[in-house]
């Protein structure tokens, strides 16, 4: 069949809201600095009326990969929930904006809000993140539309999706329904705490996968291992690994194929993204037929545009740097 889309993906639906904050600030506020952690709605509005110069965008580390490849030119959609208020309606409509097709409309009635992201970023580029999850966490297979999920070539998944048993169900099914029309299923393992919550279900969830992306602490967390056996082990578990390590070579393998990519250290401004933008541009490469030191590559460019400034999208055109480094 004829596919709707090149990328879907099915995340949480976050309204990034970031601020600039000294090491001092998050003190007095008792923010732990460099981790995401999930806040309860009053301390999250109690955040969010402490921030000043605040800087809204949609977010949510899939949203913020898909935003990427629409940029590139893709054709993608978008599966998440949000709620009709301010912030729900602002979040759609930069999806659409930018290229991406939200598929599921505005939720009216109960009383969970769009769920917002509060990011404090330090002066050494550092992102302390504190996530109030409202109505974004609630997603349910109900969520999945069918036609969408089996009108994609590829559907990426986000690892923190598995905290609640609804979404669970909704990764199910977004996976069954891609895969039975022929197409292929990718997941981000998140977040080392996410993997150490849900070892045993991402251990049986990455053998279906054809893609698994991870950073060094995530592997290392899903097989309790040092990262060579983990990575030994993941080759024979999955269709192809990719594993970033913060500023070092991106190894990907695949069976007994094994690329490493060095990395060109550059100082980050802000490093809200980087792994998102890792995957839009690894993701890119893998859905135009590249091989995989040129997916690494375009993962790596991708990511380096990123933390050259403030905020989790890319702001210079992604074609035109792959082009300057001859990777397209």
């Amino acid at each position: 069949m004829t596919k709707s889309f090149q990328v879907v993906g099915i995340g949480n639906a976050i309204v990034d809201v970031i601020s600039q904050a000294d090491d001092s600030f998050l003190d007095l506020m008792g923010i732990e600095k460099g981790i995401m952690q999930l806040v309860e709605r009053n301390r999250g509005e109690m955040l969010y009326g402490a921030m000043t110069n605040r800087v809204q965008a949609p977010g949510g580390s899939v949203a913020n990969t898909l935003a990427g490849l629409g940029m590139l030119g893709l054709t993608t959609g978008f599966i998440g929930r949000v709620h009709d208020d301010a912030l729900g309606r602002f979040y759609a409509a930069e999806m659409e904006r930018d290229g991406t097709d939200f598929v599921n409309a505005p939720i009216e009635g109960g009383d969970l809000p769009t769920s917002r992201s509060m990011i404090f970023v330090s002066t050494d580029g550092e992102r302390s993140m504190n996530t109030y999850l409202g109505i974004s966490s609630e997603i349910s297979s109900q969520d999945v539309n069918a036609s969408v999920a089996e009108g994609t070539e590829i559907m990426f998944l986000e690892g923190y999706l598995y905290d609640k048993d609804k979404g669970k169900r909704a990764f199910d099914e977004a996976a069954r329904l891609t895969k039975g029309s022929g197409g292929k299923v990718g997941i981000s393992l998140s977040d080392p705490f996410c993997v150490d919550r849900h070892r045993n279900d991402f251990r049986k969830f990455v053998k279906e996968m054809d893609f698994v992306i991870g950073n060094q602490h995530e592997w290392e967390s899903l097989y309790q291992a040092d990262l060579s056996t983990a990575l030994e082990t993941a080759a024979g578990e999955c269709g192809l690994v990719v594993c970033t390590r913060s500023g070092s070579d991106v190894v990907l393998v695949r069976g007994d194929e094994e690329v490493v990519v060095p990395v060109e250290r550059v100082v980050p401004v802000d490093t809200t993204g980087a792994g998102d933008q890792f995957a839009t541009g690894f993701i890119y490469g893998y859905a135009t037929g590249q091989d995989l030191a040129t997916c690494g590559r375009m993962g790596i460019t991708a990511a380096a545009e990123v933390i050259s400034h403030i905020g989790p999208r890319p702001e210079t055109d992604l074609k035109v740097l792959f082009r300057e480094k001859g990777l397209i």
